[in-house]
C-alpha cells in the first residue's frame, strides 16, 4: 500500500485561503488526504467541487475551489457553516468546566426541542460543545439529542469570531439533504467521504449502514464526471467498488480516533472515476 505523502506544493492556493483551518474539530478529519486529492483536483480545479458528506471541510479548504455544493445530513453542522458564511460571532462565553458543558448541552437540545436549531444561537453552542466534548464527536440518541460528554481537556482554544471564513465561502452552498436529493452537473468534480464502514457510524440520527454504502457507490457510478470515493479498506467495500470498476488506489491513514487507544494506521481505499 502506498505511503502518504508528507506535503504537496499547491501553487492554485492563494495566502489567505491557505492558512484557513476547519472550524471544527471533527471525528475521522481528512486533511491529511488533501495531498493526494490535490494531484487530481489540480487540473480540474475550475470545475464546481461537490461534496455529499463535507464533515468538517477539511478537503474543501484544503483545495478551496471558487464554487463549491457541500452537503451534510446534519442540519446544525450546516446551520454552523452558514452562519458563518454570512458572518458570524458568537456572544457566548465558553468554559471547559464539566458542570458547565452539561448546562450548555442541555441548552442546546432545549432550542432543538422548540425548532429552534437553525439559529445564531444554536451554532454558537454547536461549536461550543464541538470544542469541548469528548474527541470532536458529533452524536445524538434516538430522540435526536446530542449526547456526546465532557471532553476533559487540560486546555481548549475557543474562537469568538470567524469573519475570516465569509469571502472564502462566498461562493458555497450549504445544503443538509440526503445524498440522493443532489442536483449533480456533468462537470462537477465529485469529492465524496461518507461515514465509513465501520461499528461505529451514528454520526446522525438513523446511522449509516451497509445499504447507504451501496447506494452511495452506485449513485456515483452513474456520474459522467470526475468522482473520488473513499472509505476504509474493508474487503466487501473493496468488493463493491470493483465490481462497479472503481479505479482503486490504498492509503494508510492515521487513526486518531479509537475506542480502544489503538492507533494503528488504518487501511483506507480512494475509489476513482473519469480522472484518467
Amino acid at each position: 500500500m502506498a505511503t502518504p505523502q508528507k506535503s504537496i506544493t499547491l501553487p492554485f492556493l492563494d495566502r489567505p485561503a491557505e492558512r484557513l483551518r476547519p472550524p471544527l474539530k471533527w471525528a475521522g478529519g481528512k486533511r491529511w488526504q488533501v495531498p493526494h486529492i490535490a494531484l487530481y483536483w489540480a487540473p480540474k480545479r475550475y470545475r464546481r467541487l461537490v461534496e455529499p458528506f463535507c464533515g468538517g471541510l477539511a478537503v474543501a479548504l484544503g483545495l478551496v475551489p471558487e464554487q463549491s455544493l457541500l452537503n451534510d445530513i446534519n442540519p446544525h453542522l450546516i446551520n454552523f457553516y452558514r452562519q458563518l458564511k454570512s458572518g458570524f460571532v458568537s456572544n457566548l462565553k465558553p468554559k471547559n468546566d464539566k458542570e458547565y458543558f452539561y448546562a450548555k448541552r442541555r441548552e442546546f437540545n432545549r432550542l432543538l426541542s422548540e425548532g429552534k436549531s437553525q439559529t445564531k444561537e444554536a451554532a454558537a453552542l454547536f461549536y461550543y460543545l464541538n470544542r469541548t466534548g469528548f474527541n470532536g464527536l458529533c452524536r445524538f440518541n434516538q430522540s435526536g439529542e446530542f449526547n456526546v460528554p465532557f471532553g476533559r481537556y487540560k486546555r481548549i482554544i475557543y474562537k469568538d469570531d470567524f469573519l475570516e471564513y465569509v469571502d472564502v465561502f462566498a461562493k458555497w452552498e450549504f445544503t443538509s439533504v440526503h445524498f440522493q436529493r443532489l442536483e449533480l452537473h456533468e462537470f462537477d468534480f465529485v469529492y465524496a467521504d461518507p461515514p465509513y464502514d465501520v461499528d461505529f457510524r451514528q454520526y446522525s440520527q438513523g446511522g449509516f449502514g451497509w445499504h447507504e454504502q451501496e447506494a452511495t457507490a452506485l449513485w456515483l457510478a452513474t456520474h459522467p464526471g470526475p468522482v473520488i470515493l473513499v472509505n476504509q479498506a474493508t474487503k466487501r467495500i473493496i468488493d463493491l467498488y470493483r465490481d462497479l470498476n472503481y479505479d482503486l488506489k490504498f492509503l494508510k491513514a492515521p487513526r486518531r480516533i479509537s475506542c480502544n487507544g489503538d492507533r494503528t494506521p488504518a487501511a483506507e481505499v480512494l475509489a476513482i472515476r473519469n480522472l484518467a
